[in-house]
C-alpha cells in the first residue's frame, strides 16, 4: 500500500513539473501583451499569417481556439492538436506557432465547431 501511494505521489509530482515547464516555455514565446492577456484572462490572441484573422487561444489542450471579430466577440471554434501526449502549455505554443506561420494549412486539417 505504501509503495503504491509513493509511486502515485511521484507520478503526480512529475506530471506537475511537466505542466510547469510547458507553461514556462509558452510564456517565453508570448509577447508582453499576450502574456498579460493570458495571466489575466486565461487566453491570449494571435493573428493568422494568411488572412489576418484574430484567434483566441484559451488555456487547454483541445477545442480551445476561437476566431474573434473586430468587437472581440468569439466566432468559429477550431480544434487542432499536435501528435503526442503534450502538456497544456506545449499544445498552446504549437497552436500559436501554427496559426502565426501556416494558418491556412493548419485550418485545412482542423475541425471547426460553434458553441460555448
Amino acid at each position: 500500500m505504501f509503495r503504491r501511494r509513493a509511486c502515485g505521489a511521484l507520478y503526480r509530482s512529475c506530471q506537475e513539473e511537466r505542466r510547469k515547464k510547458g507553461l514556462r516555455l509558452l510564456q517565453g514565446w508570448l509577447t508582453p501583451q499576450e502574456r498579460l492577456q493570458f495571466d489575466r484572462k486565461g487566453y491570449f490572441e494571435v493573428v493568422g499569417s494568411d488572412t489576418g484573422t484574430r484567434y483566441r487561444i484559451h488555456r487547454g489542450t483541445s477545442a480551445n481556439v476561437r476566431e474573434v471579430d473586430a468587437s472581440g466577440r468569439p466566432g468559429m471554434g477550431w480544434c487542432f492538436v499536435p501528435v503526442g501526449e503534450l502538456v497544456e502549455g506545449d499544445v498552446m505554443l504549437v497552436q500559436k506557432i501554427a496559426l502565426e506561420t501556416s494558418e491556412l494549412e493548419t485550418l485545412a486539417i482542423a475541425k471547426n465547431f460553434y458553441g460555448w
